[in-house]
C-alpha cells in the first residue's frame, strides 16, 4: 500500500455485548482504540440467531430484531460523537458449525423476513443478493474444540475471510490458498470480542480507496474484488504447512457435502 495515497480502514469482524453471548465489551468500549489505529469504520458483526446470540430465543421475532440490533445501535450513535462510522451485519452459523457473515442487510429488512432464521446455505445465498447483499464464509479453517469438522461452501459465498485474528496463522494460510484456489475475493477481519485484547498492530481488517457511505458501498466492494486487507499477505500466510487435525468436508454445486477429497478444491 503507498503510504501517500489516501485509503479508508475499516474493521469487518466485531462483536459486542451483550448481543453476542461470547462478548464481553460494548461497542463504545472499541471505538477510541480503534481511532487512534488509524480506523475509519468498524462494521459491527453480532452471532445471529442459530450462532452464540445473546438475545432470548423465546422473544416474538419483532422483540428479538429489536434487542439483536441494539448493539449496532448504540455503537454507531457513540460513532457518530467520535468521528467513527458504524455499519451493520451479522454472524450466522449453518449446521456443521460453518459461520458466514452477512453484509447489506438492515433491520427492516429483518423484520420482514422471520424465515431468515431457518435458512439453508442455498437460501441464504440467493434470498441475500436478492435483497442486494453478500455472504462471506467467516475463518472458514478454524479448528476449535466445539467444532467436529470444517465445512467450505465455495459455491455459495461472495468471499472468505482469509485473515482472522482469532485464527491460528495455520488456519489462516489454508484459508488463503483455498481463496486463491477457487477464485474468490479476501476480507479480513478481527474478530474482536474484548477491547482490552485490542493491540493496533495485531488487528486485521480491510483497506478501501473510496470512503464507505452505507454498508452497500462494500458490497458492491467486495463483488467487484477491489477489497484490500490488512495486514498484506505474508510469506507465512502463503506457504504455512501446518497439518489440520479436523477433517474437512466441501458443499459441491448440487448441495451434497462431500469429504475433501472427493471434491475438486482440495487445499494443499
Amino acid at each position: 500500500m503507498n503510504n501517500r495515497e489516501t485509503v479508508y480502514r475499516y474493521e469487518t469482524h466485531i462483536h459486542t455485548f451483550p448481543e453476542s453471548a461470547c462478548a464481553m465489551s460494548e461497542g463504545r468500549e472499541y471505538i477510541r482504540a480503534y481511532l487512534e489505529a488509524g480506523y475509519t469504520g468498524l462494521i459491527i458483526t453480532n452471532h445471529f440467531y442459530r450462532g452464540n446470540s445473546g438475545i432470548n430465543r423465546h422473544l416474538n421475532w419483532k422483540e428479538w430484531v429489536k434487542q439483536f440490533c441494539r448493539g449496532y445501535e448504540k455503537t454507531y450513535e457513540e460513532g457518530l460523537k467520535q468521528g467513527l462510522d458504524i455499519f451493520f451485519g451479522w454472524e450466522e452459523t449453518l449446521d456443521d458449525g460453518d459461520d458466514y457473515l452477512i453484509y447489506g442487510l438492515d433491520k427492516e429488512w429483518l423484520l420482514n423476513h422471520p424465515e431468515c432464521r431457518y435458512w439453508s446455505r442455498f437460501d441464504q445465498y440467493h434470498e441475500t443478493h436478492a435483497a442486494g447483499g453478500c455472504v462471506v464464509q467467516a475463518h472458514p479453517f478454524r479448528e476449535a474444540y466445539y467444532l467436529d469438522q470444517i465445512t467450505l461452501s465455495p459455491f455459495l459465498v461472495d468471499a472468505v475471510e482469509v485473515l482472522n485474528g482469532g485464527n491460528l496463522p495455520s488456519a489462516n494460510a489454508y484459508a488463503y490458498r483455498y481463496a486463491q484456489k477457487i477464485a474468490k475475493p479476501m476480507t479480513a477481519g478481527t474478530d474482536m470480542h474484548n477491547a482490552r485484547g485490542f493491540h493496533a498492530q495485531n488487528s486485521c481488517g480491510i483497506y478501501m480507496k473510496q470512503k464507505m457511505k452505507t454498508i452497500s458501498d462494500y458490497v458492491h466492494a467486495l463483488r467487484a474484488g477491489t477489497v484490500q486487507i490488512i495486514p498484506p499477505p505474508s510469506q507465512q500466510i502463503m506457504s504455512d504447512s501446518a497439518a489440520l487435525s479436523t477433517p474437512v468436508f466441501v458443499i459441491t454445486e448440487e448441495g451434497n457435502v462431500v469429504p475433501e477429497y472427493q471434491s475438486p478444491i482440495a487445499v494443499d
